[in-house]
């Protein structure tokens, strides 16, 4: 199951409370107070991990709650700390107060630790209000509770390269010919249902990771087909490919198709048709005239200023041009951002 966007209450723990007792011990007729303070109450930390790729998890277990801190006892004997309570998330995981927009924490690496609730202090007990004045103190303190809070966690995949474009254009078949992703194909709108991620190995040294999302339609920010619940995860990537069924056979205008999609984007966010795009034009194994098949699409890409790629990613013809150029341009971003 993919989850990609959680609300969870999470309850740190409550600290113990303290103790009021005193030595009782023979020959020591005025032992003094002895009662020891509570342990601190558990916290709560989000740590993430390379190996999730959903928050699935949370699905079923929306409450998380971290144990509480033991009572102090005679003897000056402090309780027992409440063990603290690891939760694992996604790379990629951001996380936001409920109601608030602010985000609190970004999981980008993996093995990041996030204290996102802290437990409460434990009790003082007797023997820490003893003084000269006041050698026979009563008082003690109960434990402070734990904090509790509701967050919303909201999964971003991270990948290099985001796959878009209409349903059924071939953005399953791609992935699966160029990386080791077994995404559902068939020839029907829709198949793809959740994000797909495939790492590329263009050579033995170099690797980039793809993220196929699913179909977008006219409309999908008002809500129509699988809406636009999936851009989310296009907003971290550094290259949007753009594919376009050039095919006969589908009775759509792949120009038009390109044009609604780019729409679909902007809507979501003026800032993803800014990123760096590159035009593909796929099916091309199913044209009469390659030529001539591909004019209005090149003409697409001269006009846009995108780089264009002509490609079967059924009969795997033009991958490895295209897998080489994604590869050069990711350099060339990076030496930029450096």
């Amino acid at each position: 199951m993919f989850v990609d966007q959680v609300k969870v209450t999470l309850c740190a723990g409550k600290g113990g409370n303290g103790c009021v007792s005193f030595r009782r011990e023979r020959g020591v007729p005025r032992g003094g107070p002895d009662g020891g303070r509570g342990g601190d109450g558990g916290s709560i930390n989000l740590v993430s991990d390379e190996n999730l790729h959903t928050l699935a998890f949370f699905r079923f277990h929306p409450i998380n709650k971290a144990r509480r801190g033991a009572h102090g006892e005679g003897g000056n004997r402090q309780g027992k700390r409440g063990e603290d309570l690891e939760l694992r998330v996604p790379v990629g995981t951001i996380v936001r107060e409920e109601d608030k927009e602010d985000i609190l924490f970004d999981f980008i690496s993996p093995g990041v630790k996030y204290l996102i609730v802290k437990g409460g202090k434990g009790g003082r007990g007797n023997a820490s209000y003893a003084s000269s004045l006041h050698q026979a103190p009563r008082e003690s303190e109960e434990g402070q509770a734990g904090e509790e809070k509701e967050f919303i966690l909201e999964l971003k995949l991270i990948a290099d390269v985001g796959l878009v474009g209409f349903p059924n254009v071939g953005k399953s078949t791609l992935i699966s010919k160029i990386s080791a992703a077994k995404p559902t194909i068939a020839d029907y709108p829709f198949t793809t249902l959740v994000p797909n991620l495939g790492v590329v190995d263009v050579d033995e040294f170099r690797s980039f990771v793809i993220a196929d999302i699913p179909g977008l339609i006219e409309g999908a920010h008002l809500g129509h087909g699988l809406g636009i619940q999936f851009l989310r995860h296009v907003e971290r990537n550094k290259i949007l490919l753009h594919l376009i069924d050039v095919s006969p056979y589908t009775g759509r205008d792949p120009i038009q198709d390109f044009k609604t999609v780019m729409k679909e984007l902007e809507a979501f966010s003026p800032r993803l048709v800014k990123r760096h795009q590159i035009l593909v034009a796929n099916k091309i194994d199913l044209l009469k005239n390659e030529k001539d098949g591909l004019k209005d699409a090149e003409k697409l890409a001269r006009d846009e200023g995108l780089p264009f790629f002509a490609i079967s990613a059924l009969k795997e013809k033009g991958l490895r041009k295209l897998v080489n150029e994604i590869a050069m341009t990711l350099d060339q971003l990076k030496e930029k951002s450096d």
